[in-house]
């Protein structure tokens, strides 16, 4: 199914992750593969998936979780609106000879044929428009006594490795506008009770939202951190038409504090999310 952008609410969503965005995420799936492993290693742990299990994944991306959970004998069908991050995600399905399918849909909307035991998603729920009427769709993609399992953010501020080069970054970049927290995007999640809010209004039982700290190896050395955190997240968006002047500046600032976080293994900086839980009691 095609995504929709006509009168949808998720429509500038969409349009981010079928231009650069979705490129840069396709061209770098390795990358990013390795450097969230620490995050699906954990959400892999505890999702309640077995064997034969129908599974939905929401904003599969470019399939890392998708064929993960195919590995765990999962019959998997990963959803997502980015055109070239799902053409990588088929790419590797049939490279590995992966029995995964992909769809190409708006969650938020598509009326799922079939009841699936679980709904999973690492990073790819934060986006709705309306959230609380996107939960209740995916719901009804459940059967009845299925289960919901995700990973979000928790807020920016514990979230080193963006919160570090955004904070050496500020001072140098044009003045920007106070976000509103509840906004489609990677910290729509951030507060629990909000989080809770949504599900509940949507229908979902036993919900329980649970902290995971870690950390995350930004790359090898300095120069392969600082490529990734100006191609990835806030600061990246904030580059985005910035005079070359300044953004050889801002790269300078933001060089500092990763060479301070430099370790044997490379540059690496904290993360903190959420790993949610909730059933379909309908």
């Amino acid at each position: 199914m095609e995504p929709n952008s006509d009168n949808n609410s998720n429509a500038e969503q969409i349009e981010f992750w079928n231009g650069d965005a979705g490129a840069t995420w396709a061209r770098r799936q390795q990358r990013m593969d390795a450097l969230l492993a620490p995050i699906t290693d954990a959400a892999m742990q505890v999702c309640p998936v077995e064997a034969g299990d129908r599974v939905l994944d929401v904003g599969c991306g470019c399939g890392d979780t998708t064929l993960r959970l195919v590995d765990r004998g999962a019959v998997a069908t990963g959803v997502d609106v980015s055109r070239p991050m799902l053409a990588r995600a088929r790419e590797r399905a049939a490279a590995s000879s992966r029995a995964a399918s992909f769809m190409l849909g708006d969650a938020a909307e598509t009326r799922f044929a079939g009841e699936y035991d679980l709904l999973f998603s690492r990073f790819g729920v934060m986006f709705f428009g309306n959230p609380t009427a996107a939960f209740t769709n995916l719901r009804r993609a459940l059967r009845p006594g299925g289960q919901l399992c995700f990973v979000c953010w928790q807020p920016v501020q514990r979230n080193a490795w963006i919160w570090t080069p955004m904070t050496a970054a500020r001072p140098l970049l044009p003045p920007q506008p106070t976000p509103d927290p509840r906004a489609p995007g990677p910290f729509a999640f951030a507060d629990p009770d909000y989080l809770r809010e949504i599900l509940g209004g949507a229908g979902f039982a036993d919900v329980r939202i649970n902290p995971l700290t870690t950390s995350l190896l930004l790359g090898a050395d300095v120069d392969a951190a600082l490529e990734m955190v100006c191609e990835v997240g806030p600061l990246s968006r904030s580059l985005a038409g910035i005079d070359p002047t300044v953004r050889a500046r801002i790269i300078d600032a933001v060089r500092e504090p990763l060479q301070a976080n430099l370790t044997p293994a490379g540059v690496s900086l904290g993360a903190a999310c959420w790993i949610v839980h909730a059933s379909n009691a309908a």
